[in-house]
């Protein structure tokens, strides 16, 4: 202490300030250097190789300039090396952003002049929308493709002509790593801004309560720019391989889940549905899967009964959102399979170090059984918007993350999500709920999928629709639909009409595109709500 005085509790502050994002994938490749870490088609890379990648990619970011609080994008599928972008971010302290490959242009310019990259790096794939960024986005200063690519730098050739840095975390517990754009189906996406404690903890949690053992071989179809990155860092740290796939076909999911004897995947409800649906499904071989995590979109109970009867009790269910990423409530493979109360309509128990409550309008905790807005505290919790203050402290308000998603509690302790609050719709001065409606209309065998929405009516201001896409060559009418609910539900939450489609719109990351089924419906009206 060379006898100066030191404060006892900012001792304690410094102790505390343990753990990154950075530090857990160094120590994975130290641990399996020779253990395979992604395979990608005809490709593999081992542990060492992807160390080696990074430091390069590392080694290039320097090079350009880049410096703690900077900002690197990504506009790219499934591939190795847009994780080692991202890793080198997370080491170096900078933001990741990472654009979701089937998103508009529009998001995407609009992100890029919001986020102000340093760098942007696009694949040859995207080449168009990159060199259309390019002219619309004169304040980036460098602009490179993963690969060969015209009109674009290559930004391998760059990091392969420099020697490859050393692997050390440099970013503190409070930087900013992550800026999570949200999908932008109501306005201008929003940057949520992740710090590194948030992005470590995401990663500790999804490995001590998500089942992950150690040497999982994880199939990975979905997007890693968004939810199923999460599940990079701790299948790498447990000594793991991620399967890479660019985009979901059933065939090629069942191929490679069988070639490769894969133990885990991360889908969307309406992939697993289509899984469901195909006619290999039956006679496949699911006996090396361990576990089927599902999230972003809620999940239809018949449905999720019909998977447990094909797949086994290899279900797990996570809810969550950007604000709090991928971990508020889950359900658990033992919770899919309890018998003893029905548990498959909820969204499950909060996550260990997560703490829930259900507040009312004016942010007061709801009676037990009522329905609230789900409001969230946690050292995973954002830190806020980028740029918006006004928001921070609105979403943020009373210390608690408030979701925008209404829910209610079961005696059992089981959280129940009844809708977004904005996709709550008032019928004849009662509200309805159209998560509630879809749960009911969802058990009948012949619906493949439903969207619930509220529509103009000049009676009852908005009269409830439903948009059903039936299975192939199964055969429902509406008023059997309709039938099922006024039983379920009662005459208020009752459709007054339903309308048959071959399939529902859905949105870049396979969520139901409310907001596109709702403008079919308010064309030339003023305002949508009555």
């Amino acid at each position: 202490m060379n006898g100066q005085q030191h404060d006892p509790c900012a001792l304690a502050v410094q102790a505390h300030a343990g753990g990154s994002i950075g530090e857990m994938i160094i120590h994975a490749i130290q641990r399996f250097p020779e253990r395979v870490a992604f395979v990608e088609a005809d490709r593999s890379i081992d542990y060492a190789a992807l160390g080696r990648r990074i430091g390069q990619a590392l080694a290039a970011l320097r090079s350009l300039g880049l410096r703690r609080g900077d900002c690197v994008m990504q506009l790219s599928g499934n591939r190795s090396e847009v994780f080692a972008v991202m890793a080198a971010a997370y080491l170096m302290g900078l933001r990741s952003v990472t654009l979701h490959a089937l998103g508009g242009y529009e998001d995407h310019a609009y992100i890029v002049g919001d986020a102000e990259p340093s760098v942007f790096l696009a694949e040859a794939a995207h080449r168009e929308r990159a060199l259309a960024l390019r002219a619309a986005c004169p304040g980036v200063a460098h602009w490179f493709a993963h690969d060969a690519c015209a009109d674009l730098a290559d930004f391998w050739a760059l990091a392969l002509s420099l020697e490859p840095a050393p692997l050390r975390s440099e970013a503190r517990p409070e930087d900013i790593i992550r800026l999570a754009y949200t999908g932008g189906t109501t306005g201008r996406p929003k940057g949520v801004m992740l710090a590194n404690r948030s992005v470590w903890m995401q990663a500790v949690l999804l490995m001590a309560a998500r089942g992950m053992r150690a040497g999982m071989r994880v199939l990975c179809p979905t997007p890693i720019s968004h939810g199923a990155g999460a599940m990079i860092v701790p299948t790498l740290a447990s000594g793991g391989r991620i399967i890479l796939q660019r985009g979901f076909d059933p065939d090629r999911f069942i191929d490679a889940l069988q070639a490769q004897r894969a133990h885990a995947a991360f889908l969307v409800p309406t992939m697993i549905y289509r899984l469901l649906d195909h006619p290999r499904c039956a006679g496949a071989d699911f006996s090396s899967l361990e576990l089927l995590s599902y999230g972003a979109a809620p999940m239809a109970p018949a449905r999720i009964r019909e998977a447990l009867a094909r797949f086994g009790p290899v279900l797990a269910q996570s809810y969550g959102q950007s604000e709090c990423p991928s971990n508020i409530l889950h359900l658990t493979p033992e919770d899919h399979r309890r018998t003893d109360i029905d548990v498959l309509a909820s969204a499950g128990m909060p996550y260990p170090g997560v703490t829930v409550a259900l507040f009312d309008a004016e942010d007061r905790p709801v009676a037990d059984g009522a329905v609230g807005e789900l409001c969230v505290r946690s050292p995973l919790v954002m830190d806020g918007y980028w740029k918006q203050p006004e928001l921070t402290r609105q979403t943020l308000r009373g210390g608690w993350l408030h979701t925008g998603d209404l829910a209610r509690r079961d005696a059992n302790g089981y959280y129940h999500l009844v809708d977004r609050r904005k996709d709550m719709l008032i019928s004849g001065g009662f509200n309805v709920y159209p998560r509630e409606v879809e749960d009911v209309i969802a058990q009948h065998p012949a619906v493949a999928a439903v969207a619930v929405i509220g529509v103009p009516d000049e009676r009852w201001g908005e009269a409830v629709k439903a948009v059903v896409v039936r299975h192939p060559g199964a055969q429902v009418e509406g008023e059997a639909l309709r039938a099922l609910v006024r039983q379920a539900k009662g005459a208020v939450c009752t459709p007054k009409t339903v309308d048959f489609v071959d399939a529902l719109p859905l949105t870049p990351l396979g969520k139901p595109d409310k907001k596109q089924l709702r403008a079919h419906y308010w064309q030339g009206q003023a305002r949508a709500i009555h």
